[in-house]
């Protein structure tokens, strides 16, 4: 059996292709690598691959994202380091996307929030210089997440 090498990508049903578009280029700062012409679908990129996330229009009656179901929990984006993050976070403040916490991991620091269909997302980097050295850290006997602080 082959083992897996990384996620892909990503697939999320949307309420509003076209404001789910806007929210994850003009707020996230993914890009646009392809828009179906009918407005069904946009495949975002973060620059690298031909999508790394894809937006689809959810049938209609579509059960709302609901915090406790089943399901996706959250996805997770790096970015490159704290500054990086503290820009996100600005973007998400100017842009009134309310954060739900800003945790350090211990491995990583990330900050939390939802999507305009209520989809969670945490934006993280990575505290260590490799995997290997995070991996160790997050096995730590008495690790604790701890609050980040970004203002």
């Amino acid at each position: 059996m082959g083992k897996p090498r990384k996620v892909g990508h990503l697939v999320l049903n949307v309420s509003d292709v076209e404001a789910s578009t806007r929210f994850y280029t003009e707020v996230l700062g993914f890009e646009i690598a392809v828009q179906r012409p009918d407005g069904s679908a946009t495949f975002l990129t973060c620059g690298e691959q031909h999508h790394d996330l894809a937006l689809f229009k959810a049938p209609e009656g579509a059960e709302p994202v609901h915090a406790k179901g089943l399901g996706l929990n959250h996805f997770a984006v790096n970015v490159e380091n704290l500054e990086s993050l503290r820009e996100v976070y600005q973007r998400l403040q100017q842009h009134g996307v309310a954060v739900s916490r800003a945790t350090d991991h211990g491995m990583t620091g990330s900050i939390y929030f939802n999507d305009p269909d209520g989809n969670g997302i945490e934006f993280y980097y990575d505290m260590f210089d490799s995997p290997e050295a995070g991996l160790a850290e997050m096995r730590r006997p008495g690790r604790r997440n701890k609050e980040l602080v970004l203002d």
